[in-house]
């Protein structure tokens, strides 16, 4: 129960909801044992007027019986349905205080789940897959709910029936009473086994489900490859293997739960019998009535439900309890990147300095960065080349303070980067990744994700970096869907979308990481003429491979196994033996080998 006390702030601000459930609870039980009263009365009244009636005499003394058995019938009839009227208004109450009182709760806790999760640095996402960050907060909340919900429910539920039903029942009859309930303990103890075994069953059959889900995920993300390399024969085989384990998992849980109902009404109809057998020798030595029989009886039948809750809710608390262990796991994450207490928030002018910056990831312990120090002036072009795996990226990331440095300082505007506001250096800086990503709305909505930007301008920003023509050639223009993750557009299309929409909130600095590799070099002149044109007063940071295309910039930073290796423009540089002049020579060289190819 420990790892349940978290929840206890929401139940705190949710406390009127629940005061009020068990008020309606104990109202709508209370009305339900009093129906076996009234039914107990009525037969009762019947047997001691069909003995009056077989006593009288012919006539009209027995008509007159008659109508008073037939009238008070009738309104023994309407109490019971009073009751059960009163019983049901009460009960719609109590599942309209409690069970809300459970949905709103699992709205905040997915929506506070969410935010965590957004305020969470890159580190904790290359620590955990997308599949258990989303099972968290699904499936594991929704567990808890149930533990808030109905278990809660159903266990007010379970003291107040106790309570009313037993106190009415020794108030007939002690000796009755025990024998009728002796059955019981003994169904509740199976009911708490048998769900037991239920439980470790269900979380086997989710783990292979989630097995299941993520071989179909990845199949259908990747049937490009599954068709071209003419694999879906083996990737059936794969599924068809899967889902064969997924319904023998299955048909052990379902033998288990044939358990269930037939346990259940042996021992209700053990505890029926007995109430019946000795509450007929108690109305043959006059201590009871026939109408306290039939009350006892429906007594039973009414903590019958409850009693086999109490297992039902036990599991449903371990389940929530160890759900709530893996909520708590990621909701006492601590993002390693921090703000201090009142961050510097000022508009962002492009002045960045790397001083002696060292930088290691700490889940894999390599050394990305080694002692790097440069000095871009405001509004500067700059650009930052280099062979696979050389820190390109990593500067870009820390820039944006994805993470924080291993040592050394970074400096914007004169300033440490740590005392800046998260806020003010996300919004001044508009970074395109390399892995471009584009979520599952028209073209439109994903260029104006960051401003509210009208349809115009949305235009005028995708012409600058050379994508409109393609939008226009689309089924439905800007309005196309773009599908999961832009499956339906090419690299070229997704990687000039996701250009546009950093641009078109107007950043302070612009920083293109390796996000120009898909489209060819006419466009690439294109986009970077823009990026000299319409943001002449701002710093620009670029990242490329494609040497003979940075003629043009302030200056050209050369990354080799993490170090600053070379830094100068790009005629400097060609005159000094090193990488850079490597690089360009390659280049060329492969150049005019595409170019022979061409001709051939």
């Amino acid at each position: 129960m420990k790892e349940l006390k978290v929840l206890s702030k929401y139940i705190v601000k949710y406390k009127y909801h629940l005061l009020l459930g068990v008020v309606f609870v104990f109202l709508s039980n209370y009305f339900r044992i009093l129906q076996p009263q009234v039914i107990r009365e009525a037969l009762d009244f019947v047997v001691k007027e069909v003995k009056i009636f077989n006593a009288a005499s012919e006539g009209a003394a027995k008509e007159t019986i008659l109508k008073d058995i037939s009238h008070s019938i009738l309104m023994f009839g309407l109490n019971v349905l009073g009751l059960a009227l009163l019983m049901g208004f009460f009960m719609y109450f109590m599942r309209q205080t409690i069970i809300v009182m459970s949905r709103l709760i699992e709205y905040d806790m997915r929506k506070e789940l969410f935010v965590h999760y957004q305020n969470l640095s890159l580190a904790f996402y290359k620590r955990n897959n997308t599949g258990d960050l989303m099972s968290r907060i699904t499936e594991d909340v929704s567990r808890v709910r149930m533990a808030i919900g109905p278990a809660i429910l159903y266990g007010i539920n379970l003291v107040s029936m106790f309570s009313l039903a037993i106190y009415s029942m020794v108030q007939v009859s002690p000796k009755l009473t025990l024998y009728s309930l002796f059955p019981l303990p003994i169904l509740s103890f199976i009911i708490y086994k048998v769900s037991h075994l239920i439980n470790q069953k269900s979380e086997v059959i989710q783990e292979q489900l989630a097995v299941l889900n993520s071989t179909a995920q990845e199949t259908y993300s990747g049937i490009r490859v599954v068709k071209s390399f003419v694999q879906e024969a083996s990737m059936l085989r794969l599924f068809s293997d899967q889902t064969e384990q997924f319904k023998s998992k299955n048909m052990d849980l379902v033998k288990i739960d044939a358990m269930f109902f037939p346990s259940m009404a042996l021992l209700i109809g053990a505890s029926t019998v007995v109430t019946v057998y000795v509450g007929g020798l108690m109305v043959i030595d006059g201590s009871i009535s026939v109408g306290n029989i039939a009350e006892f009886v429906i007594y039973v039948n009414m903590l019958t439900w409850p009693v086999t809750a109490t297992g039902w809710i036990a599991s449903l608390v371990q389940r929530a309890a160890a759900s709530q262990k893996r909520l708590n796991e990621f909701m006492n994450e601590r993002s390693e990147i921090q703000e201090e207490q009142n961050p510097h928030n000022a508009p962002i002018k492009g002045h960045i300095e790397f001083k002696d910056v060292s930088f290691t990831y700490a889940i894999t312990g390599i050394q990305a960065l080694k002692h790097v120090s440069f000095n871009i002036k405001q509004g500067q072009k700059i650009a930052i080349v280099g062979r696979t795996g050389c820190g390109k990226s990593t500067i870009a990331d820390l820039l944006v303070r994805m993470y924080n440095t291993t040592s050394g300082s970074i400096e914007l505007d004169g300033m440490d980067l740590t005392k800046w506001k998260l806020e003010a250096i996300r919004q001044g800086i508009a970074y395109v990744p390399q892995e471009v990503f584009l979520f599952s709305e028209t073209v439109a909505n994903n260029i104006r994700f960051v401003s509210n930007s009208t349809d115009q301008e949305v235009m005028d920003m995708a012409a600058k970096v050379a994508v409109h023509e393609d939008i226009m050639g689309l089924p439905e223009q800007y309005q196309t869907m773009v599908g999961e993750r832009g499956v339906t557009l090419s690299g070229g299309q997704k990687q000039r979308i996701s250009i546009a929409r950093a641009l078109i909130k107007h950043p302070d600095i612009v920083v293109l990481d390796d996000c120009l590799s898909a489209v060819d070099a006419e466009t690439e002149q294109k986009i970077l003429g823009f990026l000299y044109d319409y943001l002449s007063s701002k710093t620009a940071i670029i990242i490329t491979h494609r040497i003979f295309s940075l003629i043009n910039f302030d200056q050209i930073l050369v990354m080799d196994q993490g170090e600053l290796v070379q830094i100068g423009t790009h005629d400097s540089l060609l005159k000094q033996e090193g990488l850079y002049q490597d690089m360009y020579n390659q280049q060329q060289l492969d150049k005019i080998t595409d170019d022979q190819d061409e001709n051939h």
